[in-house]
């Protein structure tokens, strides 16, 4: 029986996303790219999972869009097929990491490049094996950064930074991506499991609503005016105040003891 594309469990309130294609190293096919999309919307929805792990099988993390499919489509397109296809395509899947109500984690196990590049920076922490590798691949091949890329990398190295990845197209190992701001911890390849389940039942513990709301605020906040950014940070405080994690929180402190939170 062949394997899924996408290999997902949950368990200690801990989804485990794993990109199942080590043939191509992990290029993500457009039913690959849905199924993420929705298993992160329902991870949102669930109470059963507070926090996400990404990762890959084999060398790579995922080697950006597999091109073989749309090499082989017809050479005709209408004006819109392009965009349509990017908005619906990378660019929702991008959004999917960003807008998901849970913390995730990217488990970079190899290779990550293009899509997979930018995939792994939507993703809220980056853990990066010693052996990953990032590269935006596009100018290698005459095209221009897509699935976010343009803006999610000058929000997290700045612009100058950004366009030399982008215009070089080179190779960035997993310490200097460290060095950049682009990974959180680089850890020696054995050990990338163990940290990252580690990081993700740690979150997994934590207090799930304060969570999705400080992951929104903080994503909101390149985008928006100090006015407007206070304004959804007071929103924030007032609807997270409504919850039993928040109530806990205070309740533990006063009664000096660590707190339990149920995620609600």
């Amino acid at each position: 029986m062949t394997e899924p594309a996408v290999l997902h469990t949950t368990s200690g309130h801990v989804l485990s996303l794993t990109l199942n294609r080590p043939e191509t190293l992990n290029a993500l096919t457009p039913a690959q790219r849905d199924e993420i999309v929705r298993l992160l919307a329902e991870a949102s929805a669930s109470a059963e999972v507070r926090a996400v792990v990404l990762t890959g099988t084999g060398r790579g993390f995922c080697a950006g869009a597999d091109l073989r499919a749309s090499a082989a489509a017809p050479a005709a397109r209408a004006t819109g097929d392009v965009a349509r296809t990017l908005r619906t395509g990378a660019q929702r899947l991008i959004a999917a990491v960003l807008d998901c109500e849970k913390p995730v984690i990217a488990a970079v196990n190899g290779t990550a490049a293009g899509l997979g590049a930018h995939l792994a920076f939507a993703c809220d922490l980056v853990l990066a094996a010693e052996s990953a590798r990032f590269i935006e691949v596009f100018v290698r091949r005459g095209l221009v950064p897509d699935a976010g890329g343009a803006y999610l990398l000058p929000r997290l190295i700045g612009p100058q930074r950004a366009k030399e990845l982008m215009f070089f197209g080179d190779a960035l190992t997993a310490a200097d991506a460290q060095r950049m701001g682009l990974v959180n911890r680089v850890v020696p390849d054995a050990d990338l499991d163990k940290t990252s389940r580690a990081w993700a039942e740690r979150l997994a513990t934590g207090p799930t609503r304060a969570l999705a709301l400080t992951k929104q605020l903080v994503n909101a906040s390149l985008d928006t005016d100090r006015a407007t950014a206070f304004a959804a940070e007071a929103a924030a405080q007032e609807i997270n105040m409504t919850t039993a994690d928040a109530q806990e929180g205070v309740r533990s402190f006063v009664e000096r003891r660590s707190p339990a939170y149920r995620g609600c």
